[in-house]
């Protein structure tokens, strides 16, 4: 026999899985953009261009999806506030996880326009940079330079001189932490791309998976790229030590993150403390890809 909470709980589920498929939901796109032909969007449109609220909402003072929890947040587009970047020339930057929510990394999107040009991370500091939006030049003091276009990604090791160029205008979702360094293991930087990347097993589960970063003792992160079809979702209800930031790349969903359940969609940022209980359902129309940062290869002590 159901409780009435364990009533009150299927009842909200229920309710908001309505809401996130529904043409007016929150993570609905316009039916013009639905019915148009995807193909002809640039690859993550919809980080740079967010749907910001359903339009019964757009006028309503004070809305957002955007929550703060002990144990994690969800930071949607409407929320986000860009300024200059420290360092940073022509840049406008939006800090969305940094050590004062409880996180061991920083992450933050960066907009570059043109002329512009990048500074460094703080000593010890290692960076990830994945391009979403243009096209930026990377070089390194040995004069050695790669483009860096939208799905192309680097890895630059703590202390190591490099800058990042832009001529027109580029966003980028980057990822800074202090090295956890191990004696006589070193890292080295790395360009590359996720097609580049190849599928991984996923033994118990549908989706598909891809790791932009060795799996070797040096690495002290990974970034995880995870493609859903609709329907699909995660079997393992995951709780675990390692912290995440993710990125909404494509798509929509359901996330639980400890005992709420979120609509989500493209242009969505969610920070996961660890031992947070967290699943994924993809919904709508179209596959859903985030990106995904999680620490490995150290001891939790």
């Amino acid at each position: 026999m159901h409780t009435p909470s364990h009533f009150l709980l299927l009842l909200t589920i229920f309710s908001l899985i309505k809401v996130a498929v529904s043409e007016e939901g929150i993570c609905s796109m316009p039916p013009s953009i639905i019915n148009s032909d995807s193909d002809s969007k640039p690859l993550y449109w919809k980080v740079t261009n967010p749907t910001l609220s359903p339009s019964h909402l757009q006028d309503l003072p004070g809305f957002t999806r955007s929550v703060y929890k002990r144990d994690h947040a969800l930071i949607t587009p409407e929320s986000q506030v860009f300024s200059p970047l420290p360092e940073w020339t022509e840049t406008l930057g939006a800090y969305l996880i940094a050590p004062a929510i409880g996180s061991n990394f920083v992450m933050y999107l960066a907009k570059m326009q043109g002329n512009s040009k990048s500074g460094l991370p703080p000593s010890d500091v290692e960076r990830f940079i994945f391009v979403v939006q243009g096209a930026v030049t990377l070089a390194n003091v040995s004069g050695i330079s790669h483009e860096l276009i939208v799905d192309s990604y680097a890895y630059l090791p703590p202390n190591f001189q490099h800058s990042l160029k832009c001529d027109a205008s580029a966003t980028l979702v980057v990822f800074e932490r202090r090295y956890a360094s191990l004696e006589k293991y070193v890292t080295e930087q790395i360009v590359s791309s996720t097609n580049k990347q190849p599928l991984l097993e996923t033994p118990g589960e549908i989706f598909e998976l891809r790791k932009l970063l060795p799996t070797s003792l040096p690495y002290d992160f990974n970034i995880h790229i995870m493609d859903f079809q609709p329907g699909e979702f995660l079997n393992v209800k995951e709780v675990h030590y390692n912290e995440h930031g993710l990125l909404l790349l494509e798509g929509q969903g359901i996330y639980r993150l400890g005992d709420s359940w979120y609509p989500v969609e493209a242009g969505d940022v969610i920070w996961m403390a660890p031992f947070v209980p967290q699943w994924y359902a993809a919904l709508g129309k179209t596959r859903t890809r985030y990106l995904l940062y999680k620490d490995v290869n150290r001891d939790p002590l």
